[in-house]
């Protein structure tokens, strides 16, 4: 059974009709394929069949370890959005329920290789010159969750020090107990700052700021 919808395809397929430069979905699963590592990889290429400027690379977390190492994928299903140049920006899990639509955002923004941050935010985020790794952890069914996501993601393509992860702790529940997933979204960033729930884009970003910081660094 098809997971886009005959009735959905044609909304889709406009969506993606503004893609500017070719994007690869780059799927990461396994040998014995779980339930959703084989959903992951069918949404993908089903997107892709909407759109010429989508190609699709799939690949085996174990067999193909070069290229999981490349990409810093670590567990499985997992997808790239990779443009003109790699952002970071990965979805583990399926990019399902509220998720899809920040997908389709995605794919467009690395397409263009632009985002919709404010200006402020955009010269803020230049400052960060120090590794950043973002995890968003949300739940199909959370309304909220996307925006976060897309935040995340946006700091990403802006800011080659940042990648940017959407984890559904539904698919990982262990990593749901080990950061302590009591609500959604929950944002850990650098394994040191965390916050549950949606933050206004300049909170969001000061988060980010502190956390690029050494430990100790006196704060303005």
């Amino acid at each position: 059974m098809a997971l886009i919808s005959e009735q959905h395809k044609p909304h889709v397929r406009e969506e993606l009709a503004s893609l500017q430069s070719p994007v690869r979905i780059i799927v990461f699963t396994q040998e014995f394929e779980c339930q959703f590592c084989r959903e992951a990889r069918e949404l993908a290429q089903e997107i892709a069949q909407l759109s010429n400027k989508i190609s699709v690379e799939v690949y085996d977390l174990m067999k193909d370890a070069k290229q999981a190492a490349e990409y810093e994928i670590d567990k499985v299903p997992a997808l790239a959005v990779v443009g003109k140049q790699d952002y970071g920006i990965r979805y583990y899990g399926i990019p399902a329920g509220y998720e899809f639509g920040t997908f389709l955002k995605d794919l467009k923004m690395v397409s263009k290789g632009a985002t919709e941050i404010s200006e402020k935010s955009r010269a803020r985020l230049a400052s960060v010159n120090a590794p950043v790794h973002i995890q968003v952890f949300v739940t199909p069914t959370c309304p909220y969750c996307p925006m976060a996501v897309s935040l995340a993601h946006q700091f990403a393509i802006e800011n080659s020090q940042v990648r940017a992860d959407m984890i559904d702790v539904t698919e990982f529940p262990h990593l749901g107990q080990k950061y302590a997933v009591m609500g959604v979204p929950k944002v850990v960033i650098n394994e040191r700052v965390e916050f549950t729930g949606l933050l206004p884009e300049d909170q969001f970003l000061q988060h980010v700021i502190v956390a690029s910081r050494p430990v100790g660094a006196v704060y303005a």
